[in-house]
This record gives C-alpha cells, sequence and structure tokens, in this order.
C-alpha cells in the first residue's frame, strides 16, 4: 500500500517543465544526520541485503565527513525532538522528528516516518532544472495552485490550499504552503516547501492523516520550515 496520495505521474510532469534539456539523472548520493550518523545511498531497486552491505560501508564515509564539514556549520539550533538531515552531496538540509525512522521512498532522495503511522512521514525529491529562482516559475499563488491541482492531486482526490508564503534564507528563496487532498474514503493533510538551486528542484513535503492534522500540525510546520538549500 503506497505511504502517499500523490501520483507517481508528479515527478515525469514537473520533469517536462523544468528539465534542462539533453540532462541527465541526478546521481544519489552520501548523506547522514545529526547526532547519530546515518551514512547511505538510495536506489530505486535493491534488496534488504545490499542495502545493509551499502550502508555498513557508507556508515564510515559519514564519519569521515562529519571531520570535514566547516566549522561555522553547526546543528546546536536544532529543536529539542529533532535531528537533523543534511546532504551535503546533494545540497540540501532539513530537520525531521527524532523518534522517526528512515525509509525507501520510490522516486525521493530521503525519506523518514513515524515508526508507526507511516502516513506520517517527510520526503525529499528533485530534478534537473534550468531555473535559478522560484521566481523564474512564475507568481507564487500560479505555481503553488498548478502543483496542488494539477501535479499532487490525482484525478479522483479534491485539493484544497490553506496558506502560502514565501521566505528567503541566506539569499535563497522558498515556497511553502498547506494543502489538503480529499478523496472519497480518504484525505492526507501536508505542508510543502520547494526550492531552486544548483541547478535542481527540490521538494520537500512533510504530511500526515487529516485526522490527525490538528495534533501534529505544529510539529511537522518546523520540519516544513527547517528545509535548506545548501550551495554545492
Amino acid at each position: 500500500m503506497a505511504v502517499s496520495s500523490l501520483p507517481l505521474s508528479w515527478a515525469s510532469t514537473l520533469h517536462n517543465q523544468l528539465t534542462v534539456p539533453n540532462s541527465t539523472a541526478v546521481p544519489r548520493s552520501t548523506a547522514f544526520s545529526q547526532p547519530n550518523i546515518i551514512a547511505y545511498s538510495r536506489d530505486t531497486t535493491f534488496n534488504e541485503e545490499s542495502c545493509l552491505k551499502k550502508r555498513s560501508i557508507l556508515l564510515g564515509l559519514g564519519a569521515l565527513a562529519t571531520s570535514l564539514i566547516p566549522a561555522n556549520f553547526v546543528f546546536a539550533d536544532v529543536p529539542e525532538n529533532y535531528q537533523s538531515f543534511i546532504d551535503l552531496s546533494d545540497g540540501y538540509s532539513y530537520y525531521y522528528p527524532s523518534d522517526w525512522r528512515d525509509f525507501d521512498f520510490r522516486g525521493h532522495d530521503s525519506a523518514f516516518k513515524d515508526r508507526y503511522l507511516q502516513l506520517q512521514n517527510v520526503r525529499l525529491s528533485f530534478i534537473p532544472t534550468d531555473k535559478r529562482d522560484i521566481h523564474d516559475l512564475g507568481p507564487m499563488e500560479e505555481v503553488i495552485s498548478n502543483l496542488v491541482r494539477h501535479v499532487y492531486a490525482a484525478p479522483s482526490q479534491r485539493a484544497t490550499i490553506f496558506d502560502m508564503k514565501e521566505r528567503t534564507v541566506d539569499g535563497k528563496n522558498y515556497y511553502t504552503f498547506e494543502y489538503e487532498l480529499t478523496s472519497p474514503n480518504f484525505s492526507r493533510t501536508a505542508f510543502a516547501t520547494i526550492a531552486i538551486g544548483n541547478g535542481r528542484y527540490y521538494t520537500l513535503i512533510v504530511g500526515a492523516n487529516e485526522r490527525r492534522w490538528r495534533r501534529v500540525r505544529e510539529k511537522l510546520k518546523v520540519v516544513a520550515d527547517s528545509f535548506r538549500v545548501l550551495d554545492i
């Protein structure tokens, strides 16, 4: 059973709109989280044994990467009960609840989920683009409305956008918005943050079952607002 109502066609749809002509797929990378170093590569196809072997090898690489982090790149501001996930190779970072575990989410570069509630999760994906900033996509209201209603939502779902905002951090612009996708028998609410940098269009989505949204909204908003694009 899929853990999200996000249609599998979304990546190809955005790819057609934003990909650099004749570009190749962006390679997966080694990443790690703090305070517990977790280094791994993400492939769309793998078995459990090969994944464990990769993680064993990359744990050492993760520890080495920690010693190479610039001195001013500190994680002292990570909120209590959260951890930082930093991918220096692919150029991004975000916080996630410290009791969540990582998992492989098809078509995504990294993902973490609640140990018991699989629909309560965060995932990060990116595709190549020739755009340099999210402002190049058009007005915020049009961009977000098109994403939610025509990319995120399946034909059988009703999309509702509750809020949207723009913020600028270290010269980089981000759109963060709250939305709900409703099917006849199911509803899911989420925050999404999008940004462009390093020749990539990044999308972070963190959400939960609509019935739990009121209880976890502020907790998940911390994750959405923590997303940063790093220069690579």
